[in-house]
């Protein structure tokens, strides 16, 4: 089984936001694809991109990443079988409230959308490690990983300052 994460950008200048995702799937093995495509500007391209990967019998979550004016996450869950992810970059411009556009959907569609990068690669990882065990136990170390920073961090703070009870 070849589960893979499929990441599209509305455009060129969302490669940042999606390298810090990239960075998450590779640190989990996971397997990633980068495109880029505008609902808005490209639809019927769009179209294809999603067709291409329709047919195939590995399991697929895709990670859209668009600002502004949101259709991409929608147009690509209205167009697929598999799960969508809506992962929207943070606009100074519009005071973050831009990313209204990627929380109130149409009826008919289920994109969720998670703010942080590292986060939108998270539940793409546990989606996929339903299908995928050893996924599902490089998974559960990542976690475990966390759990021992902070371990760490509380011997250590725990060890140089205040009263102690």
């Amino acid at each position: 089984m070849a589960a893979k994460v499929v990441i599209i950008m509305g455009s060129k200048g969302d490669r940042g936001h999606a390298e810090s995702i990239v960075k998450t799937l590779q640190e989990l093995n996971l397997p990633y694809e980068l495109r880029v495509c505008s609902a808005h500007k490209a639809t019927r391209r769009l179209l294809e991109i999603l067709e291409s990967y329709e047919g195939s019998s590995d399991p697929i979550v895709y990670i859209t990443i668009a600002g502004r004016s949101n259709a991409l996450s929608a147009v690509v869950d209205a167009n697929t079988r598999f799960p969508v992810i809506a992962c929207p970059p943070y606009s100074d411009r519009f005071a973050g409230m831009d990313v209204l556009s990627s929380l109130r959907l149409p009826s008919g569609i289920a994109s969720p959308t998670i703010l942080e990068p590292d986060g939108a690669a998270l539940l793409a990882a546990k989606m996929l490690a339903l299908f995928d065990q050893e996924l599902a136990q490089r998974l559960a170390t990542y976690r475990e990983r966390f759990a021992a920073e902070l371990e760490r961090a509380d011997a250590e703070v725990r060890g140089h300052g205040g009263a102690s009870a």
